[in-house]
């Protein structure tokens, strides 16, 4: 039995989708907001995602995006925009599929087989494990929009200066490196006339306040004793 996930906050919508997929023989999981979406992505490990665009706490081409990173399972958007412009940022970002509401069942139903169906021919015939969830390259507890500027950590924004976010830029874009204080120096000098070894560790310790569940004990932003910093996943 194929699962599927529905990432959709429309009661009406979604609840339509879950009935028909359910009477087709799919197991359907569905969140209602893009935060759950990403935790049932790797509890629930789907081997495809229904993803809204329109969603309470995320842009939905943020999210596909986010997905995308950890994931190489099938998507298909389900969105009520119809311009082209709206589905090739989509299909950039890497969904496989874009559905415009109202749409048939059936036409879902036949393109979510055609895509299950692409996908493991796929896989068993370069020999390769189903990549349901991977640890990939990137966090799903975070996600960085470069256009405007904003950190997302476990699907909510978080308020941040200048000068941290382009030190929390540089840190999650090359995760594991070890920065030297002078490294991080250098690279916030022209943004930040005031920088120096100083401020370098207050940008870091307020930076850990505001991603870090603990942080006393960090997760992402590592000291690498006599050293300096770095980014881990």
């Amino acid at each position: 039995m194929d699962k599927i996930l529905l990432i959709e906050d429309d009661d009406i919508i979604g609840g339509m989708i879950c009935m028909y997929l359910k009477e087709e023989g799919f197991f359907v999981l569905r969140t209602l907001n893009g935060q759950d979406g990403l935790a049932a992505l790797r509890d629930f490990n789907p081997e495809l995602i229904l993803l809204d665009l329109i969603l309470p706490d995320y842009d939905g081409t943020e999210l596909c995006n986010s997905l995308r990173r950890v994931t190489q399972v099938p998507i298909i958007i389900i969105s009520s925009n119809s311009e082209v412009s709206e589905k090739i940022e989509a299909f950039t970002v890497g969904a496989d599929d874009y559905l415009t509401k109202p749409f048939s069942m059936h036409e879902m139903k036949a393109r979510i087989q055609a895509l299950l169906r692409r996908f493991k021919q796929t896989y068993s015939t370069e020999g390769l494990p189903s990549p349901l969830f991977t640890e990939a390259a990137q966090s799903v507890d975070f996600d960085i929009n470069l256009e405007k500027r904003i950190l997302y950590v476990r699907g909510e924004p978080i308020e941040m200066t200048f000068s941290e976010f382009e030190l929390i830029r540089l840190l999650y874009e090359h995760p594991e490196r070890v920065y030297r204080r002078e490294d991080l120096i250098n690279a916030l000098r022209g943004f930040d006339s005031f920088i120096n070894d100083r401020a370098i560790d207050v940008h870091i310790t307020n930076l850990r306040r505001k991603i870090e569940v603990n942080p006393k004990e960090p997760k992402y932003i590592r000291t690498v004793w006599g050293v300096g910093y770095k980014f881990v996943l």
